[in-house]
C-alpha cells in the first residue's frame, strides 16, 4: 500500500516537477520532438520505414520529381540514384562477407602463442626437474623388479614373460 502511494506521488505530476517525456511530445508537453533517423534495414527486414537519405541535396530533388514520370526516361545511373537514396545498400551488399574472421583468427593465434611462451617459461623456471621415478632407467628397473618378483603370475606381467628365454611371451 505504501509503494503504491509512493509511486503515485512519483509519478504524478506537480508543482516543482519537471515534465516528463511522452511518446508523442516534448518534456514540456507544447511542440513536437525533433525528426531523428529511424532507418534499419536488414537482409530479415528490407524495407525501411524511413528513406535513407531525409535530407536531399537540390539535385536528389531534382531527380525525385523526375522520379514521378516516366522510369522509361530515367538512365540506369539516375535509377541507381534513386536506389541509393531510398536504401542503404543493396542484398548483394548486404550478403558480402565481412574481413572480420581474419582479425578474430588473428587474435586467437596471438593467445594462443602467449599461452606457449607463458607455459614453456614455466616449464623451464618454474617446475621443478622430472622425479627420477620418470626416467627411462627407473622404468626398466621397476620393470625387471616386478618380474624377479613373479607377482601376479596367472593374469599379470609375470604371466607373459618367458622366465627361460627371458623375453616377452609371443
Amino acid at each position: 500500500m505504501l509503494s503504491r502511494a509512493a509511486w503515485s506521488l512519483v509519478l504524478r505530476r506537480g508543482p516543482g516537477i519537471r515534465g516528463t517525456h511522452s511518446p508523442g511530445g516534448a518534456a514540456d508537453g507544447q511542440g513536437k520532438m525533433p525528426s531523428y533517423t529511424n532507418y534499419y534495414a536488414q537482409r530479415t527486414y528490407p524495407m525501411p520505414d524511413e528513406p535513407f537519405c531525409t535530407e536531399l541535396s537540390a539535385q536528389q530533388r531534382a531527380l525525385k520529381e523526375k522520379e514521378k514520370g516516366s522510369w522509361t526516361q530515367l538512365s540506369h545511373a539516375e535509377k541507381v540514384a534513386l536506389y541509393r537514396i531510398q536504401f542503404h545498400e543493396t542484398f548483394a551488399e548486404m550478403n558480402r562477407h565481412s574481413q572480420e574472421w581474419k582479425t578474430v583468427m588473428g587474435c586467437v593465434f596471438f593467445f594462443i602463442g602467449i599461452t606457449a611462451l607463458l607455459i614453456w617459461w614455466q616449464r623451464v623456471y618454474v617446475f621443478p626437474e622430472k622425479p627420477i621415478t620418470l626416467t627411462d632407467k627407473w622404468k626398466t628397473q621397476q620393470l625387471q623388479r616386478v618380474l624377479d618378483m613373479k607377482g601376479n603370475p596367472v593374469q599379470g606381467l609375470a604371466s607373459r614373460w618367458d622366465y627361460e628365454r627371458k623375453e616377452w611371451k609371443k
